[in-house]
């Protein structure tokens, strides 16, 4: 792993309709195949130019799991090819699936994203991510399962909390008897967290906070000094970074910021080379969030 002085996450939410040139510009193979493994291969390309692109400026890659599993058996080989590639560019690999279900089922995903499972005729692995989400809102015994697993192996349990998009106010922050639903999800992301803290003082068990809704910053952060904040909402949502540093407190890896269309998709309002233009706005955005630790 190489060492590097960021905290942006470049995300990957390939639109089969809108990839990059470049994934799109090699000859097909001479065997036939499926329209779903051709577009999975240039989906595979497109990550890949992405990541060479905006790598550099970056600490991890947050892969959307439904962009990938919506084609089907290829789409999850390209899932698996587009991690390999990130770890071969020193990058740390966050599985964005925000799984969350009854304990049996939480274990078996798990498996699917951290660990193995044990077959009839040997281990089979999973995706072997760094970092996964997952929901919180089935409760401590649904999500001991995914945080088991994670610090099993050293990876980290990421747990929704409050998310950027408009709708998550209609319950994330309705005013409860004694608090809004996003303040008892930090506190249980706290008390799921302190048997997991590192030499950093920080914990593998972490939680998604939207930059749309800066002002819930500080609050959350005294509420789980331990965890890593992952931020998604800067740019496109509307979220700026300038508003974010609360959540890095604690310390200088206490917080990650997540971008998607903003980096990838950063050529279509500033024109010319899509690779150009995403590495532009990845050293862009890990210049604005260096300052603020």
């Amino acid at each position: 792993m190489v060492e590097r002085r960021s905290q942006v996450v470049l995300g990957l939410d390939p639109d089969p309709a809108a990839l990059w040139p470049v994934a799109l510009s090699r000859p097909l193979a001479a065997d036939p195949a499926s329209p779903a493994e051709l577009t999975a291969a240039a989906v595979v390309r497109h990550g890949r130019a992405a990541i060479e692109a905006a790598g550099p400026a970056c600490v991890a890659v947050k892969l959307q799991l439904a962009c990938y599993e919506r084609l089907g058996a290829p789409g999850w080989q390209a899932l698996a090819e587009t991690a390999a590639t990130a770890r071969d560019h020193g990058l740390l690999v966050i599985a964005d699936g925000k799984r969350g279900d009854v304990p049996v089922t939480a274990r078996a995903y798990a498996q699917a994203l951290v660990g193995t499972t044990t077959g009839p005729y040997g281990p089979v692995w999973g995706l072997g991510a760094d970092a996964f989400t997952a929901s919180p809102l089935l409760g401590s015994d649904a999500l001991e399962p995914l945080t088991t697993a994670a610090n099993a192996v050293g990876a980290g349990c990421i747990c929704l909390v409050r998310t950027s998009n408009p709708g998550a106010a209609e319950l994330q922050d309705v005013p409860a008897p004694k608090r809004p639903l996003h303040e008892r999800l930090a506190q249980l992301v706290d008390e799921l967290g302190r048997e997991s803290v590192g030499a950093s003082g920080l914990s593998s068990v972490g939680a998604v906070a939207g930059a749309t809704r800066p002002e819930l910053l500080g609050r959350l952060r005294e509420l789980m000094p331990r965890a890593v904040i992952l931020i998604p909402g800067v740019g496109v949502q509307g979220g700026t970074v300038e508003t974010l540093r609360p959540a890095f407190s604690a310390h200088p890896a206490a917080a990650l910021v997540t971008a998607s269309r903003s980096i990838v998709d950063a050529h279509r309002s500033v024109g010319g080379d899509p690779a150009a233009a995403a590495r532009d706005a990845a050293e862009e955005l890990r210049a604005a969030t260096w300052v603020l630790t």
